[in-house]
């Protein structure tokens, strides 16, 4: 009799996890992509570095989020991609992140909630900033500042190059 009960009780125990992970794969299929687009190059920030100098970043835009299809908070990282072209021409290399809200058409507002400034630099390479959901986003260089120590060994100074996801 025990023999025919212990069967179905470790199958019951085996398959109990199934209904959970199927429940959160459902929920994560039913929200509704978010899309990130790059800034124009003309909105992006730049510099102007040359060898043995101090300098600033001018600002300016990187992405713009529209995740006003979604109601779940996300994270996104934004990446640094060429930090070993920029570490072989920069000591340093420091950019405060901004993080806007569209608030109207052409309107946007600093976003709340981050009580401390986002700095993103070749040593780190990337940040990660989670954002409600139902809003429009975008994600700017504020200010930043440089050491070029030289150029690079194709004879140019490197840019930095950006990457953002979103899981």
């Amino acid at each position: 009799m025990k023999r025919k009960l212990l069967f179905p009780v470790i199958a019951a125990l085996l398959l109990a996890p199934w209904p959970v992970a199927y429940a959160y794969d459902e929920a994560m299929a039913m929200n509704t992509p978010m899309d990130i687009e790059a800034a124009e190059p003309a909105a992006s920030p730049s510099l102007n570095a040359y060898g043995h100098s101090i300098g600033s970043v001018k600002p300016g835009d990187l992405f713009y989020i529209d995740s006003s299809e979604t109601a779940a908070d996300t994270l996104y990282t934004l990446y640094i991609t060429n930090t070993d072209e920029l570490i072989n021409c920069y000591r340093y290399m420091n950019l405060n992140i901004g993080v806007y809200v569209q608030t109207d058409i052409d309107r946007w507002e600093k976003v709340d909630g981050n009580p401390q400034d986002i700095y993103l630099t070749i040593h780190n390479g990337m940040v990660d900033i989670t954002l409600p959901g139902g809003g429009n986003y975008k994600i700017t260089v504020d200010k930043g500042c440089f050491y070029c120590h030289g150029i690079g060994a194709d004879g140019n100074i490197a840019s930095p190059e950006f990457y953002m996801t979103a899981s």
